[in-house]
């Protein structure tokens, strides 16, 4: 049976004339459900209500909530990276391309506290739903793949250290910019300073790329300006 027609049947008999459009409906609901309450607080009632779905229909794409989270996943991951491979950052010199990678991805985790809240539950499953999406897979290694050739142009061109790992820069780049979002809220608390206030997040932007351009440049603390 056809997505439409299954829809169909679920919605009564009222045609719905784009499935994908409701399948993307779903998921996007769906995200901020199990960002806000995790895997096993979610509730696929919750989200068929807020999306006018069926209950069928949601497993009918997804066929359990187990597999709705891991479609979530994917998504979340996917326009991140969709949104990464525009910035053409072949065309840069290495120490630009890199600070301003540093730069988009502490902007994207700033402007997608999901994506963060998302990340963080599949850490506490141990990545075991991440584990079973080649999509994502896929999708990381390009990343890597991209802080790979900003690297290597870089020791080429005598400005990198040759010392270091492309997955260990990336982690460098995604510590900073992660821990920016998941631990705001306690460390503004703790230190009772409002570090989401627009003069604390651009002075961390630019402690970020700091940081990690001083750690890769030949000559610390070179090119950082």
């Amino acid at each position: 049976m056809k997505a439409h027609d299954e829809e169909r049947k679920a919605k009564g008999g009222t045609r719905t004339p784009n499935p994908e459009a409701t399948r993307r409906n779903i998921i996007d609901v769906a995200a901020a459900e199990f960002a806000m309450n995790g895997l096993s607080g979610a509730r696929v009632d919750e989200i068929a209500a807020k999306t006018g779905s069926a209950k069928r229909m949601i497993y009918y794409y997804f066929k359990d909530k187990e597999g709705l989270y891991l479609a979530v996943l994917e998504e979340a991951y996917r326009k991140m990276r969709t949104t990464e491979a525009t910035l053409d950052l072949g065309h840069l010199p290495p120490v630009a391309a890199l600070r301003k990678l540093v730069e988009f991805t502490f902007d994207h985790h700033n402007a997608n506290a999901d994506f963060i809240r998302l990340v963080m539950i599949e850490n506490i499953h141990h990545a075991e739903y991440l584990s079973r999406s080649d999509v994502i897979q896929d999708l990381n290694v390009s990343a890597i793949g991209e802080v790979e050739n900003i690297y290597s142009r870089g020791v080429s061109e005598g400005v990198f250290r040759k010392d270091l790992s492309p997955v260990e820069l990336h982690w460098q780049i995604s510590a900073l910019c992660f821990f920016n979002v998941s631990n705001r809220a306690t460390f503004s608390k703790i230190f009772r300073v409002d570090l989401g206030s627009r003069r604390s997040q651009a002075s961390l932007r630019e402690r970020a790329v700091e940081m990690v351009l001083r750690n890769v440049m030949k000559e610390p603390g070179a090119g950082a300006s």
